[in-house]
């Protein structure tokens, strides 16, 4: 069994390196971390925290 993580980055981030993240689920965790720095940390949150941070965000007004 492997347990590389597949990371994703958000279809909204562009091509020009502004502030992204990535994300790479796996059971029980989903993690995050600085698209600029694939090898620094990253963090780890459950999926339900995960969740209702994601509709958090979904719902804030766009600068």
């Amino acid at each position: 069994m492997s347990t590389e993580l597949t990371w994703f980055k958000s279809s909204h981030s562009g091509t020009e390196g502004g502030a992204c993240v990535e994300v790479a689920p796996s059971p029980g965790t989903v993690h995050v971390r600085d698209s600029k720095d694939k090898a620094g940390p990253t963090l780890g949150f459950p999926p339900g925290r995960w969740a209702e941070f994601v509709a958090f965000a979904a719902r804030q007004p766009l600068p």
